[in-house]
């Protein structure tokens, strides 16, 4: 959700409770104010009707409880009634001729003495009904409510989106921002100090990071490049004293012990390198790659280790997989995945692999019980023996599968099983 909208919704909801507290306040305001300019109109009837009866006793005369010619009743009462009479008024019911139905009326009742003579009177007058008002205001108050909502998405698309556009522009080219093709990042100016203040503080990070992205880079390659050629020297230096010299089998034992270590430690660089450019996003190049060629390559490539092994690989195609990927990203991918399968594997078995258009599986028999999926794909963690294995083989295609979006699943079900997932 986008942040103007983010913050329409909230603005929204804190209208609505807004103006049901302002409605309700309102509507009891409105009310009393009713109420009391009821109240004052019936005081002063009674006030005329005391000025009446003195010039006109004859109205005394005219008692009309139920209100159906007058809309005041004079009813004759004792001076101890009267003493203890006390003013009031009320709401009541009558019925409407018009409406032909019960209506609230307002009643006021007091005690009046006239020519030693002591009644009380009674005096009506129609009031506003209260469930009426109610649903008016309700109305009234929805259409207001729609009003300022409307306001406030004008107010948001036209106004607020305009004093945001920097922070938008800026977002925007974040998005598309790629340290290892070293794009270059316009920083918009604008008159808000925090998004100027923003801006400066990205446009220092960007910088900090590609030189750090650009000295790593090159402290990697040159470090990978300074290794091998030492290493590559000692290993055909001994390669060659063994050849030009007769040892003794533990001299030449020893010999081959330094050899085999120093051509893992040749094995490991390179693997360290891989790896190091595979996070850095040093292979750009992106093309459609179809799995199946790649598969059906690889284990030609494979066949004289599987043969060796008394091992065999078939492979079940149910699609067509293609997918944007670096094309020797998805070789280093499938081929890890078909090695660690051979090298674990058991041997006079079948390995099978099964392509399909959202997926890539391989699943081996072997010695070994299920395997911790926590520690699988971390790096140097070896489950085997193999003096040749450097422990980085899942992790580099873990790390490939990470870059490109794809999920990499390890199961058990009396075989091992790797899966890659296509979105």
């Amino acid at each position: 959700m986008k942040l103007l909208n983010y913050t329409s919704k909230f603005l929204a909801f804190l209208l609505l409770i807004l103006i049901t507290i302002w409605a309700v306040l309102f509507y009891y305001a409105m009310l009393d104010e009713i109420y009391d300019s009821l109240d004052d109109g019936l005081e002063n009837q009674k006030l005329l009707m005391v000025q009446r009866a003195a010039e006109d006793p004859t109205i005394l005369e005219q008692n009309d409880p139920e209100f159906k010619k007058h809309v005041y009743d004079f009813t004759l009462i004792s001076k101890k009634t009267f003493e203890e009479f006390k003013e009031n008024y009320r709401d009541t019911l009558m019925y409407m001729l018009n409406e032909k139905d019960y209506e609230p009326v307002r009643l006021h009742e007091s005690a009046i003495a006239i020519n030693k003579k002591h009644y009380r009177l009674k005096i009506i007058t129609s009031m506003v009904e209260e469930d009426d008002l109610a649903k008016d205001l309700i109305l009234y108050l929805f259409g207001l409510y729609l009003l300022l909502i409307a306001s406030v998405l004008v107010l948001n698309n036209l106004l607020l989106l305009k004093i945001w556009q920097p922070f938008y522009t800026l977002i925007k080219q974040l998005k598309d921002f790629r340290i290892e093709k070293n794009t270059a990042i316009n920083i918009p100016k604008s008159n808000i100090d925090e998004f100027n203040l923003l801006n400066t503080t990205v446009d220092k990070l960007i910088k900090k990071s590609t030189n750090s992205y650009i000295t790593q880079k090159q402290f990697i390659e040159n470090a990978s490049h300074e290794l091998q050629t030492p290493l590559a020297i000692s290993i055909n230096k001994l390669e060659l004293f063994l050849e030009n010299n007769a040892l003794k089998k533990n001299q030449a034992d020893d010999i081959t012990t330094v050899l085999d270590n120093l051509n893992k430690l040749t094995r490991l660089n390179k693997s360290l390198l891989l790896l190091s450019k595979i996070e850095n996003h040093q292979f750009e190049n992106e093309n459609q790659v179809n799995f199946t060629e790649i598969t059906k390559n690889i284990v030609v490539d494979f066949e004289d280790m599987a043969h060796h092994k008394m091992m065999k690989v078939n492979i079940t195609n149910n699609g067509i997989l293609n997918y944007q990927i670096n094309e020797d990203l998805a070789v280093i991918l499938l081929t890890n995945l078909v090695k660690n399968a051979l090298i674990h594997g058991q041997k006079n078995e079948i390995i099978q692999i099964h392509i399909e258009s959202k997926s890539w599986k391989i699943s081996n028999i072997s010695t070994s019980e299920m395997l911790d999926e926590n520690t699988l794909f971390t790096r140097f963690k070896k489950y085997s023996t193999n003096k040749k294995s450097t422990g980085l083989g899942l992790a580099i295609a873990k790390a490939i599968t990470d870059k490109y979006d794809l999920k990499l699943k390890y199961h058990f079900d009396t075989t091992h099983i790797f899966k890659v997932e296509f979105p």
